[in-house]
């Protein structure tokens, strides 16, 4: 089981990857809004901005998100580190339920270009 700390670390990777992205990919990161990712079986919650093509971690809390925001996420600490190192494809793992992406409609079609 992934620690809160390779969680964290795998979120500060996304975000490099999401900084260094270019053309469509850029554009699609290049959001500003309200960020969580709620590890499920840590009950813990990353809160955050997603801005300036970057995932900026302001808080780490514990439980699930406490204020609606504009982008969750939510998924076990294992399939988080797998999505970021490439071994879990998103588009499957969210079709099939283990990974849950929440945002308005406008934001999902953007950041499909991302997952």
């Amino acid at each position: 089981m992934a620690t809160t700390e390779e969680c964290r670390a795998a979120l500060e990777k996304l975000s490099d990857s999401m900084g260094g992205a270019q053309g469509d990919v850029r554009a699609a990161a290049d959001l500003d809004r309200s960020v969580s990712c709620h590890i499920t079986d840590l009950d813990v919650t990353f809160a955050g901005r997603m801005t300036g093509g970057r995932i900026e971690v302001r808080e780490t809390l514990p439980g699930p998100p406490r204020e609606r925001v504009e982008i969750r996420l939510a998924m076990t600490g294992d399939d988080l580190v797998a999505l970021v190192d490439g071994e879990l494809n998103f588009a499957k793992a969210w079709g099939s339920g283990r990974v849950r992406l929440e945002a308005g409609l406008r934001d999902l079609f953007r950041l499909r270009k991302l997952l």
